[in-house]
């Protein structure tokens, strides 16, 4: 019952790390809304949270603004008001850094970059009303390395980071503390790059990959490995922690 009487927005909740995210709170005693863009497993996921706590569920687009706004202002007068927003929602293109679109790398940034600001902003003026609280954005070890194979994905992670130093910076002030989770973890949008198979020089990249996470060489279990460390950023035992990027990957990342 570490989140008993939290009222917490998730976003991305329909699956993957969104919905792990969403589990945990409610188990340890949470009042929680999901958002997501996929409203039948946003809905199948809030239904089937078991716990103490209770979840429901609302839609949203997050690069809208209108429908953020909205879709929080709603959110918020459920809850009562607001104590702690996840940001896990998020996209993946592959894209060659000669090669990007730029109508990938504007969808990219779109829901990455500007999804991240406007679920924020959201959430700040929530948060401040209820005298303060928790903002978790996700950033990546993407956005950290080079990425041959995923250059707008990589430089839209880089944002989030400096976005989410930034955001701690300007709102400590009104007792609101911004950190970014840096996750490894097999997701539903891992295992679908899986399953559609590597070229050789993508699956000597992955092999590295691999052999850098220190904790048994393989992507961890968003329930059991990340949903502990999404309830500790979300509880008052995080209140003195802000402008971090916290990873969450078995010893991949070593961040600075």
């Amino acid at each position: 019952m570490q989140l008993k009487g939290k009222r917490i927005i998730v976003t991305g909740s329909a699956r993957g790390m969104g919905a792990a995210t969403l589990r945990s709170y409610v188990k340890e005693g949470a009042h929680v809304i999901g958002m997501d863009i996929q409203d039948d497993l946003g809905r199948e996921v809030a239904e089937q949270a078991s716990g103490p706590g209770k979840a429901s569920y609302l839609h949203i687009d997050i690069a809208d603004p209108s429908s953020v706004f909205s879709a929080f202002d709603e959110a918020c007068e459920i809850l009562g008001g607001l104590d702690a927003m996840a940001h896990p929602a998020a996209i993946q293109r592959s894209s060659d850094a000669g090669e990007v679109t730029v109508e990938d790398w504007d969808l990219m940034f779109a829901v990455n970059v500007r999804g991240t600001m406007l679920t924020n902003q959201a959430a700040h003026k929530h948060m401040k009303q209820s005298g303060g609280g928790s903002i978790l954005n996700f950033g990546s070890i993407s956005g950290q390395r080079p990425e041959p194979s995923a250059a707008a994905y990589s430089a839209s992670k880089g944002a989030v980071h400096s976005w989410t130093r930034t955001a701690a910076g300007t709102w400590g002030a009104d007792n609101i503390r911004v950190n970014a989770i840096l996750p490894a973890m097999v997701t539903p949008m891992y295992q679908e790059a899986i399953d559609r198979g590597f070229d050789e020089e993508k699956a000597s990249r992955y092999q590295v990959q691999m052999a850098g996470i220190a904790m048994g060489g393989e992507y961890g279990d968003p329930d059991q490995h990340l949903g502990p460390v999404m309830v500790f950023f979300a509880s008052d035992a995080s209140w003195f922690i802000t402008g971090q990027m916290i990873p969450v990957d078995g010893g991949q990342t070593n961040v600075k």
